[in-house]
């Protein structure tokens, strides 16, 4: 086996305990982004901002975060104690469905513009 197929062979199991990793963390309860394709309400990103900027829901339920902004990329995300998730970035035309499984009061940012703010109420 050459040195090319020998590196190949060695980085392919990193990649697929990635894989598994990230299942994982999924699976674990922590981020329930991607969960599911239904949401009960639609947020989108344009412009620069979150169309609403507030949602209010009940727990257990879902909003999925739409990038309709044209040629911008977008990140949303939360980091709370009790709750949290990662969408990644966002290329235009991409949707993203988040549940919110705890009541609380949420704030969503865009990693990539720090103006954008979403406030999320769950009850």
């Amino acid at each position: 086996m050459s040195d090319a197929g020998r590196v190949r062979c060695a980085i392919a199991p990193r990649r697929s305990g990635s894989a598994l990793l990230l299942a994982s963390v999924v699976a674990s309860g922590t981020a329930f982004a991607l969960a599911s394709d239904a949401a009960s309400y639609r947020v989108t990103q344009k412009g620069r901002a979150f169309a609403p900027g507030a949602v209010s829901l009940r727990a257990g339920e879902a909003i999925a975060i739409i990038n309709d902004d044209g040629e911008l990329v977008h990140h949303a995300y939360l980091d709370a104690p009790d709750f949290s998730f990662d969408t990644g970035e966002q290329v235009p035309g991409s949707k993203t469905v988040v549940h919110f499984p705890k009541a609380g009061h949420f704030t969503v940012l865009c990693g990539i513009h720090p103006k954008m703010k979403l406030a999320v109420s769950v009850k």
